[in-house]
């Protein structure tokens, strides 16, 4: 029998997942909760909150940041807060996970590497591994990786199937200080159930709207009422101006009743009750170029 001496240390802390938009950073933090906890979408940016997932083992719990994409394509008030964002959760985290598109390396995820601060372990998910043909070119990336400072690990990975993310964990747990856990074990998040209805609203738009989705809009929730078996959630959606109103509502009102339905759906799932959510467009000129204005609509 081991003695207390032998025992392995349990571990806690957290880890900043980061990268350049739409390579699966929060397709694996989804993976890696058990649940639908980060929205995603094809669109670039669709997450714009640092929220942390849960994820918790025998030997260690994982406090996840999954963070907006870095980039520099779009400027203004909005996509400096999202920057900002990416980049302090990789200052507050005891260990970086880059994602990455294993079937290329680009000059934004070199971009993405630069978050991340001195004597930070990093580790490289080389994501979508599944969809990469000769999986020998993998191995050169790799090398070249490795070589960079800071970078202590390369781990191929699909989080679209689970493949090699619990060894991706692994490796990151090495880097972790020994502590207790901070959440209970079925704890998948920090985040308030009426944050997670204005992202499942804004998840329906990013993915219901298409080319057509104004890039400056969010949600914002106007009233949340928490009855027995039973959420009433009263949400709007924020636009710029009033010629992407109609985008929003589609003819008939077609597009906002399909947004709100799904979001429902989702939200029955997840919040394991009955949901009554109603949904509207409202103006708001200047919200998205207003940092004082952005603040109040959750952005950090």
């Amino acid at each position: 029998m081991d003695s207390p001496k032998d025992a392995v240390p349990h571990r806690c802390g957290h880890v900043a997942i980061v990268g350049r938009p739409n390579v699966g950073k929060s397709t694996l933090v989804n993976r890696l909760v058990g649940t639908k906890l980060s929205i995603t979408s094809a669109k670039a940016q669709t997450t714009r909150h640092r929220i942390v997932g849960v994820v918790t083992r025998p030997d260690a719990q994982f406090l996840l940041l999954d963070t907006p994409g870095y980039q520099t394509r779009n400027r203004g008030a909005l996509n400096r807060v999202l920057n900002r964002t990416a980049a302090q959760a990789a200052m507050e985290a005891n260990v970086v996970v880059l994602v990455c598109d294993a079937n290329a390396w680009t000059a934004a995820d070199d971009q993405a590497l630069a978050l991340v601060p001195e004597g930070c372990p990093i580790v490289i998910a080389l994501n979508k591994i599944d969809a990469v043909g000769d999986k020998a070119k993998l191995m050169p990336l790799a090398q070249r990786l490795m070589a960079r400072p800071g970078v202590a690990a390369i781990v191929p990975i699909s989080a679209k199937t689970g493949r090699q993310v619990e060894e991706l964990l692994g490796e990151c747990a090495k880097h972790l200080p020994e502590g207790e856990a901070q959440y209970d074990a079925d704890s998948f998040t920090d985040r308030s159930e009426r944050f997670m209805a204005a992202e499942a609203v804004r998840e329906k738009m990013f993915r219901l709207l298409g080319d057509e989705l104004p890039y400056q809009s969010t949600v914002q929730i106007e009233k949340f009422e928490e009855l027995p078996g039973l959420r009433r959630i009263f949400a709007a959606i924020v636009v710029e101006r009033d010629a992407q109103k109609p985008i929003v509502l589609g003819a008939g009102g077609e597009k906002i009743k399909r947004i709100a339905s799904e979001a429902r759906q989702d939200l029955e799932k997840m919040l394991d009750c009955k949901v009554y959510l109603e949904v509207w467009v409202k103006v708001k000129g200047g919200w998205a170029d207003d940092e004082n204005r952005l603040r109040t609509y959750g952005y950090e």
